[in-house]
């Protein structure tokens, strides 16, 4: 792993992909502290890095498009097929080394509130949750965008469809505002999950048998909880959008609490596409 992850961390510095993601990131945040708190005389630090969220949408595209991707239309994704190492090594090897740039990047901003605290008092433990968050949610959306790099041999559509995916994370809570609400339309998304998650035993089985396990299994659940509680269909899509919204459980680091549940929750997602990504070279190696 250590050997993917140096190799990974130079090519950042060996090639324009590292310094324009840290010269686009730097220079946007820097002109919106410059005008949003030395202009404004504003020393409310927690909402500059809130804001930057959105920044971060713009330049994960750029950061992770080429890791998985790049590899494949050089045809040198062969090397890692056979190396002596296990895929999952390979896989966090390389998101350790975007984390680790991403990292580097919001340490340069840190000079920010040092600057900020030569003129008037900072509040630490809201600036440290903040940042806390900033990086729990950065991992995340690099490791949705490893993933997507993996999918395709092409940088520019690896970059547009994980820019997609990133906006809908941003928008997911306002998109589950418009869901319909009803016991009905609950019931039917979940079968929809079922579904879904049948779908998904058949493609990494290739079995009929193993994806009719899901489907059973859900439609014992959907059946018990109706018979139990049918209110708990109420807004079930709504609901579950905004259980899977990143942005939702970001709010409470700019004060300064750090949710356990929301880091776990960071944690976990990163840890399941980094998942869906070893499964992908995986099933690439020794297909």
């Amino acid at each position: 792993m250590l050997a993917v992850f140096r190799k990974e961390l130079l090519t950042y510095f060996t090639t324009s992909v590292g310094y324009i993601f840290m010269g686009v990131f730097l220079l946007i945040s820097g002109i919106l502290f410059t005008t949003g708190n030395i202009f404004s005389m504003n020393s409310d630090y927690a909402s500059f890095l809130s804001g930057l969220i959105m920044i971060f949408l713009l330049v994960v595209p750029l950061l992770t498009m080429k890791i998985f991707s790049e590899e494949m239309k050089q045809k040198t994704d062969q090397l890692l097929m056979t190396a002596p190492q296990p895929t999952l090594m390979i896989v966090a090897g390389k998101f350790l080394a975007a984390v680790t740039l991403f990292f580097l990047t919001l340490l340069v901003t840190g000079l920010y509130p040092l600057l900020l605290s030569f003129h008037t008092k900072m509040d630490t433990a809201q600036i440290l949750g903040t940042y806390i968050g900033f990086f729990l949610l950065g991992s995340s959306f690099i490791s949705m965008g490893i993933y997507i790099s993996s999918l395709t041999d092409s940088q520019a559509g690896a970059a547009i469809l994980t820019f997609c995916l990133l906006i809908i994370t941003w928008i997911i809570d306002f998109i589950g505002g418009f869901m319909p609400v009803s016991i009905l339309a609950g019931v039917l998304f979940a079968f929809l999950l079922t579904a879904l998650a049948a779908f998904w035993m058949f493609r990494a089985t290739q079995n009929i048998s193993a994806a009719a396990l899901p489907v059973l299994t859900g439609v014992i659940i959907i059946a018990i909880i109706y018979l139990i509680n049918k209110e708990l269909y109420i807004n079930l899509i709504g609901k579950t959008l905004s259980w899977f919204s990143l942005t939702n459980r970001f709010s409470s680091f700019p004060m300064g609490i750090l949710k356990l549940d929301a880091i776990i929750y960071y944690l976990s997602f990163s840890g399941f596409f980094l998942f869906l990504t070893t499964q992908k070279i995986e099933k690439q190696r020794w297909s």
